[in-house]
């Protein structure tokens, strides 16, 4: 049926619809596209087994962790996590398509230091399918998880739960201003953490900055 839907376009259409028994169209697949690519598929994804080994360690700074949260309304806001620090920083949305998030995370990441610019890993999710454009303007380079597997950026994930303190679940995160998303990050900063021998993060940064 896929390739009677994509012979269809051309000169046999007439003759398929008189052969089909339901003498209608053949709908669109909703996994595949006419291309035959997956919906869902990010093209030219590389893949986090692809990492290169500093990042497993966590020592070298510059490897960051990135996601959505989704309130209601169809608010969202971005999260970025380094690897090595647990620095946050959270980004104002319009949307969760590709341009408007890759957008924004740009805008916000090429403020950084050269040296927190290393690599960003994501899911799967077609909000990031312009990743070459985000790794062109930033010098990032991007690497996806495999398919439904949150815990391969655990980081990103547990500081997500932390931030539900601030933002529940079902709450319109399209009410927060940039400036108030940066005063939560800058909380979630200060806070020490016994995995950083209970330094916060702010400190840990500013002493591989220095």
């Amino acid at each position: 049926y896929k390739t009677l839907f994509i012979q269809s376009r051309g000169a046999l259409k007439k003759e398929l619809l008189r052969q089909l028994r339901t003498q209608r169209v053949m709908r669109q697949s909703k996994h595949f596209n006419t291309k035959g690519n997956a919906r869902g598929a990010n093209i030219d994804a590389v893949s986090i087994h692809d990492w290169p080994q500093e990042m497993n360690d966590r020592i070298i700074p510059g490897h960051w962790e990135g996601d959505l949260i989704c309130g209601t309304q169809k608010s969202y806001i971005a999260t970025l996590v380094e690897r090595s620090c647990r620095y946050t920083l959270l980004v104002k949305l319009t949307g969760n398509d590709t341009h408007a998030v890759v957008s924004a995370i740009t805008q916000k990441v090429i403020e950084l230091p050269q040296q927190l610019k290393k690599t960003l890993t994501w899911d799967r999710g077609m909000e990031l399918a312009q990743h070459k454009l985000f790794t062109i303007d930033t010098d990032i380079k991007v690497y996806f998880c495999d398919p439904k597997s949150p815990w391969q950026k655990g980081t990103n994930e547990n500081t997500n739960k932390l931030l539900r303190q601030y933002m529940p679940k079902k709450t319109d995160l399209s009410v927060y201003s940039q400036e108030q998303l940066d005063m939560m990050a800058e909380e979630l900063n200060d806070r020490p953490r016994k995995t950083l021998n209970f330094l916060s993060p702010s400190q840990k940064i500013s002493a591989v900055l220095q």
